[in-house]
């Protein structure tokens, strides 16, 4: 698969590696999102990779001296009693500014927990001749190792990179799709790299969870726990929560009563989740979160959220091999399921985006009464920067809908929002198809890619 986006990430890598002065960057981010592949496509000629393992200390330092020594001879020729002294004659052996990418760098520290300190006495000196780099797919270890303030290599980066899935457009670039099958595609797989490479292994999308989700030999029978054993302990209470969480439990009262917990324990869990990004917590329009009673929590991965709705409850089924039930219930489910991701796009496209000449902030959902009687959700709501405008969407993955009517009864649910007084209304319909009638008040997903850009 063809190297695609991480546009920003490149030019600041090549600027910051073009100082004249030796520079320290740190780059972190979960498995699979293409940080390794992201580093080989900047690094020159005579800079050098190394991928960490969890071998000894000794081994590690040899591993790391035969590599160097296809740029400085001999360097793997003398035996190095530690890492300082092992830093120590790279320096002294480098006669011209190379860069040194030091991959999966808490492998490095588990045998060697002195090397934050060896790094940082070195950092300080300013007298040394490379670059370097410290990747990690491990965040709350690259947390304590640089971020934390207790730690010593904390404050003595010049760049902390945080890397994070790759956006729909670049999906559709990458595989070749069209932009139906791009939202449809984005919606199990995400803006993960390396799932995209599994995809273009395979003719289509149902072959490729034939063979890689519904069986035990596939690449994504597993994942979540895979992902999951990088920063957590509690494996069993986080495949809980996102079963429970991915099947429609969305509220605290209601993953409590699931779990059988008092619902101030799952507080520290849950946060964990959200601030490693496989959660997040959704609060209506116009509410404050931290005084917002009607928060909910959402699986905010496509992939794990698509494994923990159809993998993890079918897994019996999967280990006798029968398959063919979960598949019909995919097929069965699938607009449904597309239809909630088609949702998160459409107001991700609008967040901080400009519609007929307007700009608007975040957009969020909005659910509530508006009377004693009557409920209210909306699928995109937002205000424009200078608060005189107030978009208000509603969102389809359909084959075919009645734009007019659609647009007649949202223009009457905006009417009745208790925020709406003082906002000029525009309302917009997202739809999976153009609409017979003409209405010039319908995004489409054309349209959508384009403004994710």
């Amino acid at each position: 698969m063809e190297f695609v986006d991480r546009i920003e990430e490149t030019k600041k890598l090549n600027h910051i590696l073009s100082l004249e002065k030796s520079t320290f960057i740190v780059m972190y981010g979960r498995r699979r999102l293409g940080k390794s592949t992201l580093l080989k496509h900047v690094l020159r000629k005579n800079d050098i990779y190394f991928l960490a393992d969890q071998t000894e200390k000794r081994l590690q330092i040899e591993t790391l001296a035969k590599i160097i020594a296809q740029n400085i001879t001999g360097f793997d020729k003398v035996i190095y009693p530690n890492w300082s002294v092992f830093f120590d004659a790279l320096n002294e052996k480098t006669d011209k500014k190379v860069t040194l990418c030091i991959d999966e760098f808490p492998n490095l520290v588990n045998s060697s927990p002195e090397l934050p300190s060896i790094l940082q006495n070195k950092l300080d000196s300013k007298n040394l001749k490379f670059n370097l780099i410290i990747c990690g797919s491990s965040q709350q270890l690259m947390y304590s190792l640089v971020l934390d303030a207790k730690s010593p290599l904390y404050g003595r980066a010049d760049s902390i990179m945080k890397i994070g899935p790759i956006k729909l457009p670049y999906m559709k670039e990458a595989l070749h799709l069209s932009s139906i099958e791009s939202i449809e595609e984005y919606a199990v797989w995400g803006g993960v790299p390396r799932y995209w490479e599994i995809r273009e292994n395979y003719s289509n999308m149902k072959e490729t969870i034939v063979n890689e989700c519904l069986s035990t030999n596939g690449t994504f029978y597993e994942e979540p726990l895979k992902l999951f054993k990088d920063d957590i302990k509690d494996m069993v209470k986080t495949s809980t929560l996102m079963s429970y969480i991915g099947n429609g439990a969305n509220r605290l009262s209601e993953i409590a009563g699931r779990c059988g917990e008092v619902a101030t324990n799952l507080s520290r869990p849950l946060n964990k989740l959200i601030l490693l990004g496989y959660l997040k917590k959704e609060i209506p329009f116009g509410e404050i979160e931290r005084n917002c009673k009607k928060s909910l929590y959402k699986i905010n991965d496509p992939y794990i959220e698509f494994h923990y709705r159809y993998i993890q409850p079918y897994r019996s089924l999967i280990e006798i091999g029968r398959t063919a039930p979960i598949l019909s219930e995919i097929e069965k489910d699938f607009t449904s399921f597309v239809g909630n991701n088609w949702e998160n796009r459409c107001r991700e496209a609008v967040s901080g985006n400009v519609l007929d000449g307007i700009t608007f902030g975040m957009a969020y959902r909005w659910w509530g009464n508006v009377s004693r009687e009557e409920r209210i959700e909306l699928d995109v709501v937002a205000e424009s920067l200078d608060k005189k405008h107030l978009l208000v969407g509603e969102c389809k993955w359909t084959k075919e809908e009645n734009a007019d009517r659609l647009l007649k009864e949202l223009n009457e649910k905006a009417k009745k929002l208790p925020f709406a007084k003082g906002h000029k209304i525009i309302t917009k319909l997202f739809l999976k198809n153009k609409p017979n009638d003409t209405s010039d008040s319908v995004l489409l997903p054309d349209d959508v890619i384009e403004m994710l850009k």
